[in-house]
């Protein structure tokens, strides 16, 4: 697909101009306060649904499930958090659980390793464990384990388009996602990741032949940096041209933070299409 978007052929920008095309903080001022608010909202949902918190399902510290339940045997979303998988966690974004749980939609947060404590290949390999652990889990919970859909904001994002491949996982949504990590390779962010061509290259749901059969929505702020739109853009094409159930929308005027609030309000856009995604799975 063309650059639509303005500048975003990674390949030919200095080091600075990449680094800069892919730096949310810097691109959205005020970005550090608004997440600290996200985390003070986050703590007092927290303590409003607190029965099933910080469930195990692996050995690292991380390896933790939050269980937010709004209907007995509801179905249930999957978010997971962003941070260009090298920071902020699950308690980052519990507040977004209010739109879909307004719905009967039970939330589940999962927490993975960050890096450079864990690599690529380790984090995505926790997901599909916590998502192993969540569906053996959720009769107990109170959850049905055949209705779940898995979503993801930024690096989230990535991660929830790559576990779509999970049998239990019947759609996902990903929110100004990630999909191509070349340019991530070839950026600041590389530092804490340390992504080789390989690894880089089998974890980049873009760059594979196909994908999973699952249907996937894709979300990105229309006034996101050109690079990021432009992957969602391009992920919606190779998707479409594999065949592949897929949606592609732009929240309007939303940046890379604020796109979020269309999650976290009941009536919200991104809230909506979860619905839908539920409806026709």
């Amino acid at each position: 697909m063309g650059t639509i978007f303005g500048e975003t052929n990674w390949r030919s920008m200095s080091q600075e101009q990449r680094d800069l095309g892919l730096n949310n903080s810097a691109a959205v001022p005020g970005s550090a306060e608004l997440v600290a608010s996200w985390e003070q909202r986050s703590a007092a949902m927290r303590d409003k649904h607190s029965a099933h918190l910080d469930l195990r399902y692996g050995p690292r510290d991380r390896n933790r499930i939050d269980f937010l339940k709004a209907a007995e045997g509801g179905p249930t979303l999957v978010l997971i958090h962003g941070g260009y998988w090298q920071m902020r966690s699950k308690e980052t974004v519990t507040w977004f659980a209010e739109g879909p749980m307004a719905h009967g939609i039970n939330v589940a947060l999962i927490g993975y390793t960050l890096a450079p404590e864990a690599t690529m290949d380790e984090i995505v390999a926790e997901i599909h464990r916590a998502l192993d652990a969540l569906a053996e889990q959720l009769p107990a919970l109170g959850g049905d384990p055949s209705r779940i859909v898995v979503s993801g904001w930024s690096a989230g994002g990535h991660l929830a388009t790559i576990a779509l491949s999970h049998p239990r996982v019947k759609a996902g949504i990903a929110i100004s996602g990630i999909f191509d990590l070349e340019p991530i390779r070839h950026s600041f962010l590389n530092v804490k990741l340390k992504l080789d061509e390989a690894t880089s290259r089998r974890n980049s749901p873009l760059l594979l032949s196909s994908g999973p059969a699952a249907p996937l929505a894709l979300v990105v702020g229309a006034a996101e940096l050109p690079m990021l739109r432009q992957q969602t853009a391009d992920m919606a094409a190779h998707r479409a041209v594999n065949g592949l159930p897929v949606s592609y929308e732009e929240i309007p005027g939303a940046d890379h933070f604020s796109v979020m609030l269309a999650l976290g309000s009941p009536t919200g856009r991104i809230t909506t299409l979860i619905r839908q995604l539920f409806e026709r799975s």
